[in-house]
């Protein structure tokens, strides 16, 4: 059974920095693309950044293009989250996720395993 778990959160003034990590363990990490979304009260969640399962390739909303870096070691079986620039707008609990296949999917659906979320807030 794949278990992930986000670690990072907190709470940053606008304009200031954050980095998630997403540690896995049981199960297969390094052929996998990897995924991070947020969902905030009374949202859908929210897809904010995906990673191919070599790391090659990324994508990204365009809320998150040129403020968010996404990265993954497959060595230590974990994926990070960059976040720079934070707008009030982020707040929101942050999941990481495991996607069904090797590309990077930019939908709920395309992932399997879900991590239990670590709270980003971001006062103004």
């Amino acid at each position: 059974q794949v278990q992930l778990v986000e670690s990072g959160g907190g709470l940053v003034q606008a304009g200031g920095s954050l980095r998630l990590s997403c540690a896995a363990s049981g199960g297969t990490f390094s052929t996998y693309a990897m995924g991070w979304f947020r969902q905030s009260p009374g949202k859908e969640r929210e897809f904010v950044a995906a990673i191919t399962w070599s790391g090659g390739s990324t994508e990204f909303p365009d809320s998150a293009k040129g403020r968010f870096a996404i990265a993954r070691d497959n060595v230590k079986n974990t994926m990070y989250l960059q976040m720079n620039n934070l707008k009030p707008e982020d707040t929101a609990v942050y999941y990481c996720a495991r996607a069904r296949a090797t590309e990077a999917l930019i939908t709920s659906a395309g992932y399997d395993y879900w991590g239990q979320g670590t709270q980003v807030t971001v006062s103004s």
